[in-house]
């Protein structure tokens, strides 16, 4: 049902709604992924604010947006168990005393066929998915596809897209002339041992991630592999901007989007 421009919606139906269409409970997670409703509030939903973190920045952008929902992609419990003082303390309280809810979607986000990361950055970038990659346990959170660009050319919309979004995009060494034929793209933290390797016996050129460690770049380059690292923060903002523009078609929700870019 839309949100008349006094009552709001239910949270109840927001989150039902969420978990239905993200398959929250059904996708394994990090443990500290926590997926799902994270913080009530009295039951309302007017406004939704989105976020790719939990942080002081995103509760008090969404505060100052009037939303009583915040969605997250990396969501309260992120850091692991803390005491409830400082800056953690400040945050609670903030959420409570303006009745803000916090919902939370990590990798049931990042693997959705419509909303996720990946199949939204692919968009981006000019890039049509055909097929699933990046395991995790019984699932996929990436996406795949071909192509034939210049990796270079691909770099620099991957580069303009992050720039976006307040931070960057460099590459592995690339030869002169390379194209890019069969890519994938796992967002976030993507450059993992396991990811490379899937990419490598897949046939993968160019994988498209977030963030890498050192050794990523050049065992890559060694093996002729092209890794494009877009942004841990800018390769996980699409997928949270469009569950929230979902909300307001189905609802009627207004949304806004809280940036807080972290630079990495």
């Amino acid at each position: 049902m839309p949100a008349s421009a006094n009552a709001g919606v239910a949270l109840e139906s927001v989150v039902e709604h969420l978990d239905q269409l993200l398959a929250t409970h059904d996708t394994p997670d990090y443990g500290n992924a926590v997926n799902g409703l994270q913080l009530a509030n009295r039951g309302r939903v007017h406004r939704v604010a989105a976020a790719v973190d939990f942080s002081t920045r995103s509760v008090q952008g969404a505060v100052d947006a009037g939303a009583d929902l915040l969605l997250v992609h990396h969501g309260m419990f992120w850091p692991g168990v803390q005491a409830i003082r400082g800056a953690a303390y400040e945050r609670l309280t903030t959420l409570l005393s303006h009745d803000v809810a916090v919902y939370a979607s990590h990798l049931p986000l990042d693997r959705h066929p419509r909303f996720g990361n990946g199949v939204l950055l692919a968009r981006e970038l000019g890039l049509a998915p055909t097929g699933e990659f990046g395991r995790y346990q019984t699932i996929m959170v990436g996406v795949r596809g071909e192509a034939d660009v210049d990796t270079v050319e691909l770099v620099s919309r991957a580069d303009a897209f992050a720039r976006g979004h307040g931070g960057r995009a460099v590459s592995t060494h690339l030869s002169a002339g390379r194209r890019t034929r069969r890519w994938a793209i796992v967002t976030g933290a993507g450059a993992s041992r396991e990811t490379m390797q899937e990419a490598m016996t897949g046939g993968i050129d160019t994988l498209i991630v977030g963030e890498g460690p050192h050794w990523s770049a050049v065992d890559a380059e060694e093996a002729g592999l092209a890794i494009v690292y877009a942004g841990h923060y800018a390769t996980e903002t699409t997928g949270v901007i469009g569950i929230a523009r979902h909300l307001e078609e189905t609802f009627g929700l207004p949304w806004s989007f809280v940036a807080a870019p972290t630079g990495l």
